[in-house]
């Protein structure tokens, strides 16, 4: 016989590792096969668990059952065991004649009269039990026996000789017994039967008739009942096909069993000498002949001490067991059948909807708009179909209006381009004008030139974002020109923590919310004007704040202003536009952690301007 080699093994392994691999690929390609696959597995593993939960409680309830049942059967056979041997010994006792009795046997040798005697006092017990198959008395001192017998259809009394009768056991254990009794068992042999006893008898009982005067044995009288005697003790207890039952004496001698081979292997594996004197009980039994298990439940007589034995194979207990298992696994293939046609049919009617979609998304990938999914019923499928061509729809239009608005930004920068060319142009001609202002001695004149040439170059500089300090210095030259018109009427004063001298702001913010003060504040009124510039640190941001002492702001342009904020940038109007695109900037710069925020009163208004302290965030 070959053997294969380890290489040969792994190349073979590997080979089944790439089928099964193959085959789950297969298997899990497609939706509706994992569908199939998962609810296959869920019915498989509910149906066996239930299958074996209920298999082992019914194995249990069965032996449970079978135990409980079986000993009360064996307690009310123990009690018909034990009302028989009464029975028995009340028969055996000749309590109203005994002296007569005892006389008789006496003189049976020579007086006629007495054998009449013994022979009718054997005939009327005879007579008294269908169970007997014949009596004997035997008179010890003379060696000779009378035995009555059914013979044919008439009851006859014979009379015989046997001298080898004291050397049987039984006759020994009768005289030795305290009791004047012993019982004999035709089970495993039927040699020391001592007399012709019929074939059919199931046991015998032996009983010593004494002297009153002097406790002699006189005579021994031998009862031989037949098989009648098993059905009358044994009528508590079913027996079916197959069944066994064991009576075992207090001596251990059985008395009675359906398998004798089952008795000797029971007895020779010890299993019986586990079995107590008293009371009931169970062990289990390997019978390694048959290779079975047995539960032996056993009665012990509380009065006498015999026993009753029933072994009782595992495998007929577990029958009902095993039936409704198989049953089970019968019924749940059936239903895993039906379940696996339900979930086919179920899975397609989900996976081709599904499958549909697919196809469309494949259609839309490669840059198809005009694919459709169709929509069937009001579930979840439809609900992501109908989205789906919502999506198809809205990424059109969306690319549609991507493709206006490159256009839109298009001509924007080349205006742009062309709008840069005109400040470059004063930013030139300022410095021209301011050089021939000093040429001339007109200094002031040359100052206010250069401040608003250098206010023009900042604000066309091109940065968006300008540390603290730089806004300021422009605030500086922006007052600077103010002052020019207003004079002493406009007062300025600047509050600025150093630790935000470096802060990122937007570049002309300040500037925005000043030219506000000047605007609302300066030109409304006649009277003096402070504007104060503060910036303070918080925990999560800084707060820019421009205050003026002015006549305030009314509540319906206030509500006016706000209102603005919150309008679409298309539909911006020319008023406050100064402080809608401030707002916007900080919201597009910051996030809505950052804001515009306006108060007054009428003592003034303050404008606040809050930006986060991590900086620039959203551009």
């Amino acid at each position: 016989m070959c053997t294969l080699s380890k290489g040969a093994v792994i190349m073979m392994s590997g080979r089944v590792g790439t089928i099964l691999r193959s085959m789950w690929k297969r298997i899990t390609q497609k939706l509706v096969n994992k569908l199939i696959l998962l609810f296959t597995s869920v019915i498989i593993l509910v149906v066996g668990s239930l299958t074996i939960i209920s298999y082992q409680m019914i194995e249990k309830e069965s032996v449970n059952h079978s135990i409980a049942s079986t000993t009360n059967n064996l307690l009310l056979v123990n009690q018909n065991l034990e009302d028989y041997l009464e029975g028995m010994q009340q028969l055996a006792l000749p309590q109203l004649r005994y002296n007569d009795i005892m006389n008789a046997i006496a003189n049976e040798n020579r007086d006629y009269a007495a054998r009449m005697v013994i022979e009718n006092y054997l005939r009327n017990m005879f007579y008294s039990r269908n169970d007997l198959e014949a009596i004997y008395l035997y008179v010890a001192d003379r060696h000779q026996y009378y035995v009555v017998t059914r013979e044919t259809y008439n009851i006859t009394v014979r009379k015989g000789i046997n001298t080898d009768l004291p050397k049987l056991p039984w006759y020994k254990e009768a005289m030795a017994s305290t009791a004047n009794e012993s019982f004999q068992s035709f089970v495993e042999s039927r040699s020391d039967m001592g007399y012709v006893a019929p074939q059919a008898s199931f046991m015998a009982y032996h009983r010593v008739l004494r002297s009153i005067a002097s406790r002699h044995p006189q005579a021994v009288l031998s009862f031989y009942y037949n098989t009648s005697a098993v059905d009358e003790i044994m009528r508590n207890i079913p027996l079916g096909k197959g069944d066994q039952l064991m009576l075992i004496s207090p001596e251990r001698v059985p008395f009675y069993v359906n398998s004798l081979p089952l008795y000797e292997r029971m007895r020779d594996s010890g299993v019986l000498a586990q079995i107590g004197e008293g009371g009931s009980g169970q062990v289990t039994w390997s019978d390694s002949n048959s290779n079975q298990e047995y539960l032996v439940v056993y009665d012990a007589g509380q009065k006498d001490g015999w026993q009753l034995i029933k072994p009782i194979p595992y495998r007929q207990i577990y029958e009902a067991a095993t039936t409704t298992r198989n049953w089970s696994y019968v019924i749940g293939a059936l239903f895993l059948g039906v379940s696996i046609i339900l979930v086919t049919l179920t899975s397609n009617a989900i996976t081709r909807p599904l499958h549909k979609l697919s196809t469309q998304m494949k259609r839309f990938s490669t840059g198809d708009f005009e694919a459709r999914a169709p929509v069937k019923g009001h579930d979840e499928i439809a609900y992501l179909s109908l989205h789906f061509n919502e999506m198809v729809q809205r990424t059109e239009e969306l690319i549609n209006e991507r493709y206006r608005m490159k256009l839109v930004e298009k001509n924007a920068i080349l205006k742009a381009l062309e709008a840069e060319i005109n400040p470059h142009f004063l930013y030139n001609a300022l410095q021209a004008i301011s050089t021939q202002a000093l040429k001339r001695e007109m200094f002031d004149m040359a100052d206010m030139v250069d401040a608003l040439a250098q206010t023009l170059r900042y604000s066309i500089n091109g940065k968006d974002i300008v540390a603290a300090c730089e806004e300021l210095r422009h605030i500086e030259r922006y007052i600077g020109l103010q002052k020019a018109r207003f004079g002493a009427r406009l007062r300025v004063e600047v509050v600025w923590e150093d630790t935000l001298m470096e802060l990122p702001i937007p570049r002309l913010s300040v500037q925005t919310l000043v030219e506000n003060s000047i605007k609302h504040a300066l030109e409304k009124v006649s009277s003096d004007i402070l504007i104060v510039i503060s910036a303070e640190s918080g925990a999560t941001d800084a707060t820019i704040a421009v205050r003026d002492n002015g006549p305030g702001i009314s509540e319906d342009k206030l509500k006016v202003v706000l209102d603005s904020f919150d309008e679409k940038w298309e539909d911006r109007e020319s008023e406050h536009i100064g402080l809608k695109n401030l707002n916007t900037r900080l919201k597009l710069l910051y996030g809505d952690q950052a804001g515009l925020f306006i108060l007054t009163d009428e003592t003034g208004t303050e404008m606040r301007m809050q930006i986060p302290r991590g900086g620039v965030s959203h551009v």
